[in-house]
Parts: structure tokens; sequence; C-alpha cells
């Protein structure tokens, strides 16, 4: 099996220097779970700031729910 070398990001360094000790079940899901909180948020403040560029409201969520852009099967 050949293997692909690539440099490890910033992220992964770290990682790996926190794993280098032994941290347990309950610890390594606590940091998971603050990984998770911290990309969800990220992704929620990226789509709220969007949301207020564009001038979108409830209206239009509604109005997107209820708009058919299914493109429509060749009948043969």
């Amino acid at each position: 099996m050949e293997t692909i070398r690539q440099p490890l990001s910033q992220v992964q360094l770290e990682l790996l220097r926190l794993f280098n000790r032994d941290v347990d079940d309950a610890d390594w899901l606590e940091i998971r779970r603050m990984i998770t909180r911290y990309f969800a948020n990220k992704a929620t403040n990226a789509a709220d700031k969007l949301w207020e560029e564009q001038g979108w409201s409830d209206n239009t969520m509604t109005e997107w729910l209820n708009t058919h852009q299914r493109t429509p099967y060749k009948q043969p």
C-alpha cells in the first residue's frame, strides 16, 4: 500500500499534541461536543448574516417552501 504524504495542518498538529496524553472517554466526548458546538455556531452566524444581507423574512421561507422548482420529467 502506498502512503500519501501531506503536511498536517496546525489544527491537526494541535490535536495530535492533545491526544499524546491519555484522555478518558468522558473528556473526549466533551471535546467532540465543544468542537461540534463551535462549528454549529459558526454556521448559524453565517446563515444569520446572509439572512440579514438578503433581507429575507419568514414570508420568504414560506414562499420557497411552496415554490415548485423541480425539473419536470420528460414523457416518453
